[in-house]
């Protein structure tokens, strides 16, 4: 699941919303098709798109005429989300249930601020539209390439959800900003912005889809892993090095190794071993990578000898893993 929150400096969002709207009505404007996707938010689903622009528009009271009015949030899950869905559910019901989705992600926005008064997507101005198709931009590798055309349709499910949401609450009094990294650390900036952290929205709409529509992720799919491999430092690629050793021994252990990700993501564990210790697991019990050999009554070894031997060794070559992580 992508979810990204467009700064200042792409979106002329200090002025009216009016431009925007315009935009994302690109394709009831150019597909010609019957049924129009409209504007929606958790009241209605049948907005126009003046009704956004007036309501947005009106919503701003005391911002400077230098300020941020709005933002932009992009809601896209990967094909194999969308694919799930629309096995799920079929394709129009699909749309509806990543409507629904967009909505409960919009309470995770406002329950993100931790500010209080804004708690839910009813304390928010804001509203959606889904999109059907992505096209090339000059960014694209292809368009650059020349493979592409700027403007061309990308090819398989690209359905998508757009929401343009109000810098200020419903009441038009509490200032809201995304683009606060404070994460709380600064008192008085959070305390008259609201604090956000970006990274921990974007998991709790990755963990809402997966609850929601029982999407099994795989641990390379996760938003923790990509932080990781992107930023991760020495102790953190190390952890995810033996989850992902784990994934291949033993399948068992896909559960405990997305649980565990994220907390390396956040830097909670020291070594391996002590990320291990925190679901009750030691490294060779999570890898089970010594398995009891089966007893030949040719070789010549007495079965409670060998397994007594096997013990040992297991418990040397345990104790020496451990202790080569934990360094």
């Amino acid at each position: 699941m992508y979810i990204n929150i467009t700064d200042k400096v792409t979106a002329d969002n200090k002025g009216s919303s009016g431009g925007l709207v315009h935009y994302l009505e690109k394709e009831n404007r150019t597909c010609n098709k019957e049924t129009p996707e409209c504007w929606f938010n958790q009241e209605r689903r049948d907005f126009e798109p003046y009704e956004v622009r007036r309501k947005i528009d009106s919503n701003k009271a005391q911002l400077r005429n230098d300020e941020a009015k709005f933002f932009l949030i992009n809601i896209s899950p990967s094909q194999k989300e969308i694919n799930h869905l629309m096995e799920q559910y079929g394709e129009l019901s699909a749309k509806e249930k990543l409507k629904q989705y967009a909505e409960k992600a919009m309470t995770e926005y406002a329950k993100n601020f931790k500010k209080s008064g804004v708690t839910s997507n009813k304390d928010l101005v804001w509203f959606a539209k889904l999109e059907n198709n992505r096209y090339y931009t000059y960014k694209d590798a292809e368009v650059k390439n020349g493979d592409k055309k700027r403007g061309e349709l990308k090819a398989g499910q690209q359905m998508h959800i757009q929401v343009i949401v109000s810098r200020k609450d419903a009441t038009n009094k509490i200032r809201l900003s995304p683009m606060n990294s404070s994460r709380g650390r600064n008192v008085t900036h959070s305390k008259k912005m609201g604090q956000f952290d970006r990274v921990a929205f974007k998991q709790s709409g990755e963990k809402l889809f997966d609850q929601l529509f029982d999407f099994k992720r795989n641990l390379n799919e996760t938003i923790a892993y990509a932080n990781i491999k992107k930023n991760g430092n020495l102790a953190q690629r190390e952890q995810l090095m033996i989850l992902e050793k784990g994934l291949e021994i033993n399948y068992e252990s896909k559960s405990m190794a997305n649980e565990l990700v994220k907390g390396v993501a956040d830097g909670v564990f020291k070594t391996a071993t002590v990320m291990l210790e925190s679901v009750g697991q030691t490294v060779s019990s999570f890898l089970q990578v010594i398995m009891e050999p089966v007893y030949n009554a040719g070789s010549g070894m007495n079965p409670k000898e060998g397994v007594g031997k096997r013990r040992k060794k297991r418990k040397q070559n345990e104790q020496e893993q451990e202790q080569g992580l934990s360094r």
